[in-house]
């Protein structure tokens, strides 16, 4: 995870798709990442989003990081109070886990992938 200060808004693309292909297809998981620079907590919360999406949605995830640093007011449009915070998009409804997602079961229960 790469900082640049040109950018606002860091995406990374999974599995070689441009985020305009991963948005478009609605069978795919569209995750959201909110940082604030690169914390041991922020890269940890990617590598441990990164290994959950690797193992149980493989070829069908795109993760997008936003880090607040870069741009403070992307916080608002998905009510963001702490960091780091993943907001699932896609698919409906929208949910949200607040930290560096080490749990791997509550994460799982969280984005409604494992039942409760």
């Amino acid at each position: 995870m790469k900082q640049s200060s040109t950018k606002k808004k860091r995406q990374q693309p999974s599995n070689g798709r441009p985020p305009q292909a991963a948005s478009a297809d609605p069978s795919r998981w569209n995750l959201r990442l909110y940082v604030a620079g690169q914390t041991p907590r922020s890269l940890t919360a990617f590598k441990n989003l990164k290994d959950i999406c690797e193992e149980y949605l493989k070829g069908q995830y795109h993760i997008e990081v936003v880090d607040l640093m870069e741009n403070p007011t992307l916080a608002r449009g998905d009510q963001i109070l702490a960091v780091p915070t993943l907001v699932r998009k896609l698919p409906q409804p929208i949910r949200k886990i607040i930290g560096d997602l080490s749990n791997t079961e509550r994460v799982l229960v969280g984005l409604d992938i494992q039942p409760r």
